[in-house]
Protein backbone atom coordinates (compact mmCIF):
# COMPACT_ATOMS: atom_id res chain seq x y z
CA UNK A 1 0.00 0.00 0.00
CA UNK A 2 1.28 3.48 -0.85
CA UNK A 3 1.92 5.93 1.95
CA UNK A 4 1.81 9.71 2.10
CA UNK A 5 4.87 11.21 3.79
CA UNK A 6 6.76 14.44 4.21
CA UNK A 7 10.16 13.42 2.86
CA UNK A 8 13.25 15.53 3.47
CA UNK A 9 15.24 16.57 0.40
CA UNK A 10 18.77 15.44 1.21
CA UNK A 11 20.49 16.00 -2.15
CA UNK A 12 19.83 18.16 -5.19
CA UNK A 13 21.77 18.16 -8.44
CA UNK A 14 21.11 19.99 -11.69
CA UNK A 15 22.07 17.55 -14.46
CA UNK A 16 21.13 19.84 -17.35
CA UNK A 17 19.56 23.28 -17.63
CA UNK A 18 16.08 21.81 -17.19
CA UNK A 19 16.75 18.44 -15.54
CA UNK A 20 17.15 17.90 -11.81
CA UNK A 21 18.12 14.91 -9.68
CA UNK A 22 16.62 14.79 -6.19
CA UNK A 23 17.37 12.36 -3.37
CA UNK A 24 14.76 12.21 -0.61
CA UNK A 25 14.75 10.42 2.72
CA UNK A 26 11.79 8.10 3.31
CA UNK A 27 12.17 4.76 5.06
CA UNK A 28 8.46 4.07 4.63
CA UNK A 29 8.58 4.26 0.82
CA UNK A 30 12.11 2.94 0.27
CA UNK A 31 11.35 -0.25 2.19
CA UNK A 32 8.49 -1.27 -0.11
CA UNK A 33 9.32 0.35 -3.47
CA UNK A 34 10.03 -1.82 -6.52
CA UNK A 35 11.62 -1.14 -9.92
CA UNK A 36 9.15 0.50 -12.27
CA UNK A 37 7.01 2.19 -9.63
CA UNK A 38 6.53 5.93 -9.33
CA UNK A 39 5.79 8.76 -6.91
CA UNK A 40 3.07 11.40 -6.87
CA UNK A 41 4.50 14.67 -5.60
CA UNK A 42 2.61 17.69 -4.33
CA UNK A 43 4.74 20.63 -5.39
CA UNK A 44 2.90 23.38 -3.52
CA UNK A 45 0.61 23.88 -0.53
CA UNK A 46 -1.44 26.28 -2.61
CA UNK A 47 -4.45 25.33 -4.71
CA UNK A 48 -2.53 26.14 -7.90
CA UNK A 49 -1.20 23.78 -9.07
CA UNK A 50 -3.70 21.41 -7.49
CA UNK A 51 -2.71 18.06 -8.99
CA UNK A 52 0.34 16.12 -7.89
CA UNK A 53 3.14 15.41 -10.39
CA UNK A 54 3.88 11.76 -11.27
CA UNK A 55 7.62 11.08 -11.32
CA UNK A 56 9.37 7.73 -11.80
CA UNK A 57 11.66 6.29 -9.17
CA UNK A 58 15.24 6.32 -10.46
CA UNK A 59 17.00 4.58 -7.56
CA UNK A 60 16.00 2.85 -4.34
CA UNK A 61 18.48 2.74 -1.47
CA UNK A 62 16.94 0.58 1.24
CA UNK A 63 20.09 0.62 3.35
CA UNK A 64 20.02 4.40 3.66
CA UNK A 65 16.21 4.69 3.47
CA UNK A 66 16.35 7.01 0.47
CA UNK A 67 14.93 7.33 -3.03
CA UNK A 68 16.21 9.18 -6.07
CA UNK A 69 14.06 10.67 -8.79
CA UNK A 70 14.97 12.72 -11.84
CA UNK A 71 12.60 15.11 -13.56
CA UNK A 72 12.50 17.63 -16.36
CA UNK A 73 11.10 21.10 -15.84
CA UNK A 74 8.14 21.37 -18.21
CA UNK A 75 5.65 23.70 -16.60
CA UNK A 76 4.56 25.53 -13.47
CA UNK A 77 4.50 22.47 -11.21
CA UNK A 78 7.93 21.13 -12.04
CA UNK A 79 9.33 24.66 -11.96
CA UNK A 80 8.15 25.00 -8.35
CA UNK A 81 9.57 21.57 -7.53
CA UNK A 82 12.96 22.49 -9.02
CA UNK A 83 13.18 25.44 -6.63
CA UNK A 84 13.07 23.25 -3.51
CA UNK A 85 16.19 23.44 -1.37
CA UNK A 86 18.11 20.74 0.48
CA UNK A 87 16.60 20.35 3.93
CA UNK A 88 13.06 21.17 2.85
CA UNK A 89 10.28 18.61 3.17
CA UNK A 90 8.40 17.42 0.10
CA UNK A 91 4.88 15.94 0.20
CA UNK A 92 5.27 12.54 -1.46
CA UNK A 93 2.80 9.71 -2.03
CA UNK A 94 4.14 6.32 -3.05
CA UNK A 95 5.22 3.89 -4.17
CA UNK A 96 2.49 3.81 -6.80
CA UNK A 97 1.87 1.45 -9.68
CA UNK A 98 0.61 -2.09 -9.32
CA UNK A 99 2.41 -3.17 -12.48
CA UNK A 100 6.13 -2.98 -11.79
CA UNK A 101 8.97 -4.65 -13.69
CA UNK A 102 9.00 -8.42 -13.20
CA UNK A 103 12.39 -10.14 -13.38
CA UNK A 104 11.34 -13.76 -12.71
CA UNK A 105 14.23 -16.12 -13.53
CA UNK A 106 15.59 -14.34 -16.60
CA UNK A 107 19.36 -14.65 -17.06
CA UNK A 108 19.93 -12.46 -20.14
CA UNK A 109 17.87 -9.32 -20.36
CA UNK A 110 17.89 -6.35 -22.71
CA UNK A 111 16.84 -2.91 -21.52
CA UNK A 112 16.06 -0.10 -23.95
CA UNK A 113 15.17 3.50 -23.19
CA UNK A 114 14.90 6.81 -24.96
CA UNK A 115 15.27 10.40 -23.76
CA UNK A 116 13.86 11.09 -20.31
CA UNK A 117 12.23 7.65 -20.50
CA UNK A 118 15.52 6.14 -19.35
CA UNK A 119 14.94 7.17 -15.73
CA UNK A 120 12.64 4.29 -14.62
CA UNK A 121 15.13 1.79 -16.05
CA UNK A 122 18.06 2.43 -13.71
CA UNK A 123 16.67 0.65 -10.65
CA UNK A 124 15.57 -2.20 -12.93
CA UNK A 125 19.09 -2.66 -14.30
CA UNK A 126 20.64 -2.39 -10.83
CA UNK A 127 18.31 -5.02 -9.40
CA UNK A 128 18.54 -7.34 -12.41
CA UNK A 129 22.34 -7.31 -12.48
CA UNK A 130 22.42 -9.20 -9.19
CA UNK A 131 21.28 -12.36 -10.99
CA UNK A 132 21.32 -11.69 -14.73
CA UNK A 133 23.40 -10.40 -17.61
CA UNK A 134 22.15 -6.91 -18.45
CA UNK A 135 22.48 -5.33 -21.91
CA UNK A 136 21.32 -1.71 -21.93
CA UNK A 137 20.56 0.46 -24.96
CA UNK A 138 19.86 4.16 -24.43
CA UNK A 139 18.96 6.56 -27.22
CA UNK A 140 19.13 10.35 -27.18
CA UNK A 141 18.61 13.13 -29.73
CA UNK A 142 22.20 14.39 -29.57
CA UNK A 143 25.24 14.67 -27.30
CA UNK A 144 23.62 17.57 -25.42
CA UNK A 145 20.78 15.29 -24.27
CA UNK A 146 22.82 12.31 -23.03
CA UNK A 147 22.11 11.59 -19.36
CA UNK A 148 23.15 9.17 -16.62
CA UNK A 149 25.74 7.33 -18.71
CA UNK A 150 28.05 6.55 -15.79
CA UNK A 151 25.18 5.34 -13.62
CA UNK A 152 23.93 2.95 -16.28
CA UNK A 153 27.44 1.77 -17.07
CA UNK A 154 27.78 0.71 -13.43
CA UNK A 155 24.61 -1.40 -13.52
CA UNK A 156 25.00 -2.94 -16.99
CA UNK A 157 27.20 -5.67 -18.38
CA UNK A 158 26.99 -3.92 -21.75
CA UNK A 159 25.91 -0.33 -22.39
CA UNK A 160 25.23 1.15 -25.83
CA UNK A 161 24.58 4.89 -26.09
CA UNK A 162 23.14 6.15 -29.36
CA UNK A 163 22.34 9.60 -30.70
CA UNK A 164 20.03 10.38 -33.59
CA UNK A 165 22.61 12.67 -35.19
CA UNK A 166 25.71 10.62 -34.35
CA UNK A 167 27.20 13.39 -32.20
CA UNK A 168 27.95 10.93 -29.38
CA UNK A 169 28.16 7.19 -29.02
CA UNK A 170 26.70 5.14 -31.86
CA UNK A 171 24.91 6.81 -34.75
CA UNK A 172 21.21 6.10 -35.13
CA UNK A 173 18.44 4.61 -33.03
CA UNK A 174 18.92 2.39 -30.00
CA UNK A 175 16.50 -0.22 -31.32
CA UNK A 176 18.76 -0.88 -34.31
CA UNK A 177 21.58 -1.97 -31.99
CA UNK A 178 19.22 -3.97 -29.81
CA UNK A 179 17.92 -5.80 -32.89
CA UNK A 180 21.44 -6.59 -34.08
CA UNK A 181 22.37 -8.05 -30.71
CA UNK A 182 19.23 -10.07 -29.96
CA UNK A 183 20.33 -13.38 -31.45
CA UNK A 184 23.85 -13.44 -30.03
CA UNK A 185 22.73 -12.20 -26.61
CA UNK A 186 20.10 -14.93 -26.16
CA UNK A 187 17.76 -12.35 -24.67
CA UNK A 188 15.16 -13.79 -22.27
CA UNK A 189 13.15 -10.59 -21.92
CA UNK A 190 13.10 -7.01 -23.23
CA UNK A 191 12.24 -4.06 -20.99
CA UNK A 192 11.48 -0.64 -22.44
CA UNK A 193 10.51 2.91 -21.54
CA UNK A 194 10.58 5.99 -23.73
CA UNK A 195 8.77 7.83 -26.51
CA UNK A 196 5.69 6.13 -27.94
CA UNK A 197 7.17 5.51 -31.43
CA UNK A 198 10.11 3.68 -29.81
CA UNK A 199 7.79 1.62 -27.62
CA UNK A 200 5.71 0.63 -30.64
CA UNK A 201 8.84 -0.47 -32.48
CA UNK A 202 10.07 -2.46 -29.47
CA UNK A 203 6.65 -4.07 -29.03
CA UNK A 204 6.56 -5.07 -32.71
CA UNK A 205 10.10 -6.49 -32.56
CA UNK A 206 9.39 -8.51 -29.42
CA UNK A 207 6.15 -9.96 -30.77
CA UNK A 208 7.78 -10.89 -34.08
CA UNK A 209 10.67 -12.60 -32.30
CA UNK A 210 8.39 -14.16 -29.66
CA UNK A 211 10.48 -12.64 -26.88
CA UNK A 212 8.80 -11.67 -23.58
CA UNK A 213 8.62 -7.90 -23.32
CA UNK A 214 7.57 -5.41 -20.64
CA UNK A 215 6.72 -1.81 -21.49
CA UNK A 216 6.65 1.10 -19.05
CA UNK A 217 4.11 3.60 -20.36
CA UNK A 218 4.38 7.30 -19.68
CA UNK A 219 1.00 8.97 -19.29
CA UNK A 220 -0.14 12.07 -17.41
CA UNK A 221 -1.41 10.64 -14.14
CA UNK A 222 -3.30 13.25 -12.13
CA UNK A 223 -4.26 11.14 -9.13
CA UNK A 224 -2.04 8.04 -9.31
CA UNK A 225 -4.74 5.72 -7.92
CA UNK A 226 -7.17 5.22 -10.81
CA UNK A 227 -9.75 7.78 -9.69
CA UNK A 228 -9.39 10.54 -12.28
CA UNK A 229 -9.47 8.12 -15.27
CA UNK A 230 -7.05 10.31 -17.22
CA UNK A 231 -4.42 7.71 -18.11
CA UNK A 232 -6.33 5.01 -19.98
CA UNK A 233 -4.64 2.60 -22.38
CA UNK A 234 -6.52 0.23 -24.70
CA UNK A 235 -6.19 -3.50 -24.14
CA UNK A 236 -5.03 -5.54 -27.10
CA UNK A 237 -7.77 -8.10 -26.51
CA UNK A 238 -10.55 -5.52 -26.87
CA UNK A 239 -13.26 -6.20 -29.46
CA UNK A 240 -13.14 -3.54 -32.17
CA UNK A 241 -16.73 -2.57 -31.52
CA UNK A 242 -16.34 -2.51 -27.72
CA UNK A 243 -12.90 -1.20 -26.72
CA UNK A 244 -11.75 -1.88 -23.20
CA UNK A 245 -9.20 0.10 -21.24
CA UNK A 246 -6.84 -0.19 -18.31
CA UNK A 247 -5.44 2.69 -16.31
CA UNK A 248 -1.70 3.18 -16.48
CA UNK A 249 -1.39 4.39 -12.89
CA UNK A 250 -3.32 1.48 -11.41
CA UNK A 251 -2.77 -1.53 -13.70
CA UNK A 252 0.67 -0.28 -14.81
CA UNK A 253 2.75 1.68 -15.49
CA UNK A 254 4.50 -1.53 -16.63
CA UNK A 255 2.55 -3.83 -18.96
CA UNK A 256 3.22 -7.02 -20.82
CA UNK A 257 3.68 -6.02 -24.46
CA UNK A 258 1.01 -8.53 -25.48
CA UNK A 259 -1.64 -6.89 -23.33
CA UNK A 260 -1.76 -3.29 -24.60
CA UNK A 261 -2.49 -1.49 -27.86
CA UNK A 262 -0.24 1.54 -28.14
Amino acid sequence: MPVNVKAKLISKEQLKNDIFKFVISSKEIANIAKPGQFLEIRVSNNIDPFLRRPISIYDIDKENSSLTFIFQVKGKGTTILSQKNVGEEIDVMGPLGFGCFKLENYKNISIIGGGIGVFPLHELAKTAKQNANVNTYLGFRSKDFVLCENDFNNVSNKLVITTDDGSYGENGFAINYLTADLDKSNTDCIYACGPLPMLRAVQKLALERNIPCQLSLEERMGCGIGACLGCAVKTSSSPKDAPQYMHVCKAGPVFDAKDVEI
